[in-house]
């Protein structure tokens, strides 16, 4: 008895020290590393899978892959890049962030935060055992429409485990998110005070336990009706397929703004620094921020256009998705204004975030015409949704990740980056990028469908121009590791003021908040005595 409490007192008093303190760390900057690197290494994982895709469609016919795996290399990549890297890598930045900019000395539930973490190596290591079972891995695309995904064997309960799993995980992030920022801002900072990072944040998180739910109920209903004999979407037994598709995207718009706001939030607070100007309309992005995560529910059936809905519904659904250009417009709008006359630089991280503004334009210009009802009907399931949707993803979302590690690195190790190789990196990533994903338009306005592994000839240059593209932007992310681990491990020491400018550039401009430096909580008492 006398060993054990010896032994727990020994733990209150010594840090863990090696494997220990990452399995058991409750340190919000741990965690927020554990979550980068894994984003990173299922970036790569993800990224491979989409390698074998452009190597099949490099040349027309059937090269390295038959059909079956090929589906199930569209259907992984997609689970793997949407819940393995990106919400991943934007849940790790919030981790490491939001503390430190509303003066908060760590998580508000730390061990909840430990185990939201070590819930996504376990359920990944699910998904992915399923490329080595009988029937082979998931093939019904990453919406996991029935009927098609209903006929998986034994994949088929293993993907819908580790969908629930990585519900559990961000559910338990967004709790966390909300708990921290409503009760642990530094005394005087109002919400009109946060920087807008953690506005972005704290608007995710309430989308993220709106929308999760919605998919759990869906994909047990999938569940049951496959080992429990019911028939939610089996027409047979009175069901209806095209009922999970209304369930499902009722979570997948959400999600779509869950994948882009932390983005928003992130070129929010570097475009003001790098301009040397505060972000012109905080408020206004604030407002525009929260229309579009409201308005995201009221748009899922534009995914659907196809199904043979109502006109009435089809009307409905063209408009409020074109309503949503509004307040996105307006913090384009707000990014450039920002721009605009200011002291401008073009470090890596601002090099990233203004191709961010300028790629994400596209992806929402190319969404803007899908929402046309009429000539949707044209568009569905060819190569424009995925060149779209691409365009808001990876020079969107990825790209705004990268600037995030560039801008943020020097605070977290120390040290600076090598400007030189990270501009290497953004020009090659962002070459590369348009030319994987530009021509994809064509081909998809010409009438190549979605999702298979062989094409007509008239499609074969554009497609061969693609996949050479996209070989070169995935090795070209063997730089980005390269910059990350060589910062890390030294480099020119990091001065107190990492960006130059007066008072601390990286926190004051993108809101008003009270002053305060990078390692250390705000200096206030109120805001009546601040001002």
């Amino acid at each position: 008895m006398s060993e054990a409490v010896a032994h727990h007192d020994d733990l209150h008093d010594h840090k863990p020290t090696g494997i220990g303190r990452w399995l058991f760390s409750t340190n919000h900057k741990d965690i927020g590393t554990m979550y980068l690197v894994f984003a990173l290494i299922m970036f790569f994982v993800g990224g491979a899978m989409a390698m074998i895709i452009r190597a099949e469609l490099f040349q027309p016919g059937l090269q390295y892959v038959d059909p079956l795996f090929f589906n199930s290399m569209t259907t992984m990549h997609a689970l793997i890049m949407i819940f393995g890297a990106v919400m991943p890598a934007g849940v790790g930045l919030a981790n490491w962030l939001i503390p430190m900019m509303i003066g908060a000395p760590d998580m508000a539930l730390p061990r909840m935060n430990n185990m939201s973490f070590w819930i996504l190596p376990f359920a990944f290591a699910m998904l992915l055992s399923t490329l080595f079972m009988s029937g082979g891995a998931p093939n019904g695309g990453w919406t996991m429409y029935p009927p098609l995904v209903t006929q998986l064997n034994d994949a088929f309960p293993f993907l819908i485990f580790t969908v629930h799993f990585l519900g559990i995980s961000s559910i338990m992030g967004a709790i966390n998110i909300i708990a921290t920022v409503f009760n642990m801002r530094a005394p005087g900072m109002s919400f009109m005070k946060l920087p807008l990072f953690v506005w972005t944040w704290i608007i995710t998180a309430f989308l993220l336990i709106a929308s999760l739910p919605v998919l759990a109920g869906a994909v047990t209903m999938l569940l049951t009706d496959k080992y429990f004999g019911t028939s939610f979407f089996d027409a047979a037994g009175g069901g209806d397929p095209v009922m999970f598709q209304h369930i499902f995207w009722f979570f997948g718009h959400p999600e779509v703004y869950i994948l882009i706001l932390p983005a928003f939030g992130i070129v929010s607070q570097i475009i003001p620094t790098f301009a040397r100007k505060p972000l012109f309309g905080y408020e206004s992005m604030v407002y525009a921020t929260a229309s579009i995560a409201f308005l995201s529910f009221f748009v899922w059936a534009h995914h659907m256009f196809t199904v043979g809905m109502p006109l009435a519904g089809e009307l409905f659904f063209m408009y409020a998705t074109m309503s949503i250009a509004v307040p996105t417009g307006v913090k384009i709008f707000n990014w450039v204004a920002t721009m605009w006359k200011g002291s401008m630089t073009f470090e890596t991280p601002m090099l990233f975030a203004i191709a961010f503004v300028m790629l994400f334009s596209i992806g929402g210009f190319t969404g803007l015409m899908m929402a046309i009802t009429p000539v949707d009907f044209q568009y569905h399931d060819t190569y424009f949704i995925v060149a779209h949707f691409h365009y808001v993803l990876v020079p969107g979302a990825v790209f705004a990740l990268f600037a995030a590690i560039y801008y943020w690195l020097p605070k977290w190790t120390g040290h600076m980056y090598d400007e030189k190789l990270g501009k290497l990196h953004f020009w090659l990533s962002v070459i590369s990028v348009n030319v994987l994903f530009f021509p994809q338009h064509f081909i998809g306005l010409a009438g190549m469908p979605r999702r298979i592994p062989d094409y007509n000839m008239q499609f074969a240059e554009w497609n061969m121009i693609s996949s050479l593209g996209g070989f070169v932007f995935g090795l070209s992310q063997l730089l980005f590791v390269w910059v990350v681990i060589k910062c890390i491990r030294g480099g020119e020491k990091a001065s107190d003021q990492v960006w130059e400018g007066a008072h601390g550039l990286e926190w004051t401009l993108s809101s008003p908040p009270p002053f305060h430096s990078f390692t250390t909580p705000p200096r206030v008492t109120d805001a009546v005595a601040h001002s």
